[in-house]
């Protein structure tokens, strides 16, 4: 008989399975109105294949080493907590610090050559180029060829959905390496032949794209990026919508990125079996739960584009998906921050992880969300700098939360995230929503 973890991840399995089923069929479905030229069609199909298959194997690398970096250090290597954090602490430091120089560099030097370029050196430093340099390069390459925003926001929800396979798959594939060769450095290993096979990717898939082209030539000595970052400090200290971004940005992922840390903590606690947990399994139907969130936005997004194609006809009209997604911004983090609160009110295992499930399908919807926004509302020239900029104060608060954030302090920490996402869901929706849904601010 299938264990507790075993059926909720059958069960996730089927519901996702028929959800895209019903998806596909309501895709068909649609007036043609609704559908691009076949020329336009076939260009949103060849950039979302150049894209998603180098996404799928860079993400299958880093989602291969999650569910059993914790236990790594704290089980096989024995480690105390405070030095598995201190590790963890190590590469976003690393990230940190080096965030904003990579941001500027993609955008300067083109963003296929930093990742083939750096990409192979350091973690933090491929983390910053990864939640950087790849959402640059699409949201570059799908303006140069002139796509709307509806395509571009395709391209990101199935960008999440394929994630959540690779993640679902991953999670399954590094239960049975463990439980084969018996090591949890096992995983870890096949990462880094998914990492070269992402290197060749690239470069076979890849055209180059850059940010400003005009003042490569005066910013060609200047290899701290010193003047480029005091622009992009400019522009985001000049608009309070971008403000918001970069807290949504530090207030969301670094909650995600101290989940990694301390869900296995936390269901190990609150066990009342002695078997060892399932983590491969249970990181699964984390992963299926994302991909819930992610056919969830698309189905929102779907049926807003087809009400608003039949029924609006003012001049605002375009701005309407921009409000739609600061609104689903604000939803999310005000679910994740309820999530956060459900677990450190229960002790029960299966409430932490069905609160955790909830969590990670807000982060399933969190990622097209933001990628729109910031596509958006932020120029070409210096997209990858102010994603980049954005992940200082994100390290700043992660490194902080792990230094303290061990035994007792755990609950704290998870408090702490709980409440700035909920500051962070007030300030979207009293800043980003109000500005853009007000059509005589936004330029036009």
């Amino acid at each position: 008989m299938p264990s507790f973890y075993e059926l909720q991840l059958i069960t996730f399995v089927g519901t996702c399975a028929v959800w895209l089923l019903i998806d596909n069929y309501l895709s068909k479905t649609r007036s043609p109105r609704e559908k691009s030229s076949s020329g336009t069609a076939q260009a949103v199909w060849r950039l979302t294949r150049q894209y998603l298959t180098v996404y799928a194997i860079v993400m299958g690398a880093d989602w291969l080493q999650g569910p059993y970096v914790y236990s790594l250090y704290r089980e096989q290597y024995a480690f105390p907590e405070r030095l598995v954090a201190l590790l963890f602490v190590t590469g976003f430091i690393s990230a940190g610090l080096t965030a904003p120089l990579v941001g500027a560099w993609a955008d300067q030097h083109g963003r296929k050559r930093l990742f083939l370029l750096f990409g192979r050196l350091l973690g933090g430093i491929s983390t910053s180029i990864l939640y950087s340099a790849f959402e640059s390069w699409l949201v570059s390459s799908s303006n140069s060829l002139g796509f709307p925003q509806s395509d571009l926001s395709t391209i990101l929800g199935r960008a999440t959905l394929v994630n959540g396979f690779v993640a679902a798959g991953a999670g399954v594939f590094s239960n049975q390496l463990v439980g084969i060769t018996g090591s949890f450095a096992s995983p870890f290993v096949a990462s880094g032949a998914l990492l070269c096979l992402a290197w060749v990717t690239i470069r076979g898939l890849w055209s180059e794209n850059y940010g400003a082209q005009d003042t490569m030539s005066s910013q060609g000595s200047d290899v701290l990026q010193l003047k480029r970052l005091g622009q992009a400090w400019r522009i985001v200290s000049s608009d309070p919508k971008l403000l918001v971004l970069g807290l949504t940005q530090t207030c969301f992922e670094g909650s995600m990125y101290l989940f990694v840390f301390l869900w296995v903590p936390s269901l190990q606690e609150s066990s009342a079996s002695s078997e060892p947990l399932p983590l491969g399994y249970i990181f699964s139907c984390f992963m299926i739960a994302m991909m819930l969130g992610s056919l969830f936005y698309t189905s929102i997004i779907s049926f807003f584009s087809s009400s608003s194609g039949t029924t609006s006809t003012n001049s605002s009209t375009k701005d309407e998906p921009l409000v739609l997604h600061a609104k689903l911004s604000s939803l999310v983090c005000a679910v994740s921050a309820l999530t956060f609160a459900v677990t450190i009110g229960s002790n029960d295992e299966h409430v932490r992880f069905w609160a955790f499930c909830a969590f990670e399908a807000c982060v399933g919807m969190y990622y097209p969300v933001q990628g729109m926004l910031r596509g958006s509302l932020i120029s070409n020239e210096h997209r990858a700098t102010l994603s980049s900029l954005f992940r200082v104060p994100l390290n700043i608060f992660v490194v902080v939360s792990l230094l303290t954030g061990v035994s007792s302090a755990r609950y704290t920490v998870l408090t702490a995230s709980a409440c700035m996402l909920g500051f962070s869901s007030l300030m979207t929706g009293a800043i980003v929503v109000r500005g853009l849904d007000q059509p005589a601010t936004i330029p036009h």
